[in-house]
């Protein structure tokens, strides 16, 4: 039986069809307490799901649904080592990463969190050898620029880490300037090689199989310009100029990184869930080793909340579970994300990898085709400027959106009263705007003598997710939120949200067709593929002629 005929299930049908015309209006009408009944605390965030369209017997029907499909159980699974991964027969150890060092955790005989934190304490000393200028280019010069070369996870997670983080480097370390490159055409690193010191420059190789297509290649351009400049053999450069960040050591080896340049990770490890190991080195380059654990203690706090705390009471369970409910019950498939905090730039697209590379599956477990949706579209950007952007669709569009806002309670408490108040109109226009959205134009008091073309209908549902400040920890706390809503989702889906074999494929096909682009006559593939290739060697012809 599938979870769409079970019981819990077709409880909650029957419930949505009660509820789905009802308005936030009525809702809140009706009950004066809903942010006490509906807001949650814990390990640094508060959740208010009160303007979401639910009710408490929805909330009871949601934990219904969650204990039917064992929950608890799938949760202790995760953090006790089962092999939760079940098509690449592996678990999926992500929380152990941010796991304190007295206590143990053994998976197949094997205390992995000793493992772990041999692994951090390698890093902490080649950034302390960083930080205090002891590691140098090839000339002696101590390094300045830090390059991280990486994709997906690798880059995403400590990209948008170190910006969400960059003020919080202890005054003690000495400045170095963090660069991140992914992009496969080589944009990011052309634009970057014309204004950066060769000699003072470390690139940090962030692959888990040290196979990755785009990665290798601007490692390899990155060290092609490091040798053409330096004038010096290949095997010095690699020693003063390379990091390798892998769970394939052999692999970084035969590239060229000395073992003693090498940082370790686990297969078990998936890149949108790596930035809490060694693949977080940028972090800690950017904010301190001292702040990079502090990260990890905020984002083990929601580890403790999500695996102790009772369905009713858990911020990632709750997450979950009304994402459930939006997307099965009251068919809603597009999820914005909204910071108002401009340090949280980068979350937006974070999460778009974490949910939609998750989730986004069409097969049971047991390899049995869906016939219900899974994996919204997520996107996002920055609140202000989404205001000027989307919002439009969001206030008076035909489709139905479900949004989280993100914001800081305080920021600039010691930086004057001018920036004080600047926050404070950010978090008057985060709060006006989920009020508008949920409430309409019920919120104005001539909105019933508006023109139609001024009309707002409300009933957009939206999660509000506040801390006390932006912090290391915090930061920490949230993500970790919501990559345990993710697993949630997964579970009540019957799918896997730690493979991505739709994104291997795409990879070997890119690869298949390489060699067409130089070749006179391309292999059969499709008329469309065939053509533009055709298209791109005419043009090299001409531009060579």
């Amino acid at each position: 039986m599938t979870v769409n005929n079970s019981p819990a299930w077709q409880a909650l049908s029957a419930h949505a069809n009660k509820v789905r015309e009802k308005h936030l209006t009525e809702m809140f009408a009706e009950d004066s307490e809903r942010y006490d009944k509906f807001s949650f605390r814990a390990a640094h965030c508060l959740t208010d799901f009160s303007k979401q369209r639910i009710t408490s017997t929805t909330l009871q029907l949601l934990i219904d649904l969650a204990e039917q499909q064992k929950l608890p159980q799938r949760i202790e699974a995760l953090f006790s080592g089962e092999k939760v991964n079940l098509s690449e027969n592996r678990p999926a150890l992500h929380t152990a990463l941010r796991q304190p060092a007295d206590q143990p955790l053994l998976v197949e005989g094997v205390d992995i969190s000793e493992e772990i934190h041999a692994s951090l304490e390698k890093m902490e000393t080649l950034v302390d050898q960083i930080h205090n200028g002891q590691w140098r280019g090839y000339d002696g010069s101590p390094i300045k620029n830090v390059v991280n070369i990486g994709v997906g996870g690798s880059d995403l997670g400590p990209l948008m880490t170190c910006r969400a983080l960059s003020m919080f480097a202890p005054e003690h370390i000495r400045d170095i300037d963090i660069h991140f490159v992914s992009s496969m055409d080589g944009s990011h690193l052309a634009g970057l090689l014309t204004h950066i010191d060769p000699a003072s420059t470390l690139f940090i190789v962030s692959s888990k199989s040290f196979s990755t297509i785009d990665t290798l290649a601007n490692a390899n351009t990155a060290r092609e310009w490091l040798v053409d400049t330096s004038g010096l053999p290949l095997e010095l450069i690699s020693q003063h100029h390379f990091i390798g960040i892998t769970a394939s050591p052999e692999k970084a080896a035969d590239w060229g990184i000395p073992e003693k340049n090498q940082l370790h990770f686990w297969d078990w490890t998936g890149g949108r869930y790596s930035m809490w190991s060694v693949i977080g080195m940028a972090i800690a380059l950017q904010i301190g080793n001292k702040n990079f654990r502090q990260m990890l203690a905020g984002a083990h706090q929601m580890d403790t909340h999500f695996r102790s705390a009772p369905p009713a009471e858990n911020l990632p369970v709750l997450m979950a579970m009304i994402g459930i409910w939006n997307i099965n019950f009251l068919d809603i498939h597009a999820h914005a994300v909204l910071p108002y905090d401009g340090r949280l730039e980068h979350v937006p697209a974070y999460l778009e990898q974490l949910e939609m590379e998750s989730n986004g599956k069409s097969v049971t477990l047991n390899g049995e085709k869906l016939n219900y949706a899974t994996c919204p579209i997520l996107w996002g950007e920055v609140g202000p400027n989404a205001q000027h952007a989307f919002y439009q669709l969001l206030h008076q569009g035909t489709e139905s959106v479900m949004c989280d806002f993100i914001a800081p309670a305080l920021r600039y408490q010691d930086q004057g009263e001018d920036l004080q108040a600047q926050h404070q109109l950010a978090l008057a226009n985060c709060l006006a705007q989920s009020r508008l959205l949920a409430l309409g134009d019920s919120v104005l008091d001539d909105a019933d003598t508006a023109p139609a073309h001024k009309r707002y209908r409300g009933n957009q549902p939206s999660t509000t997710i506040m801390f006390d400040t932006l912090s290391p920890a915090s930061f920490g706390a949230l993500i970790a939120m919501y990559e345990h809503k993710v697993y949630v989702q997964s579970v009540i889906w019957e799918i896997n949200p730690f493979d991505q074999w739709g994104v291997e494929l795409g990879k070997q096909v890119a690869t298949s067709l390489l060699d067409q682009f130089t070749e006179q006559t391309s292999s059969a593939t499709d008329s469309s593929t065939e053509g533009l290739i055709r298209y791109v060697q005419q043009q090299r012809r001409e531009n060579q002629s």
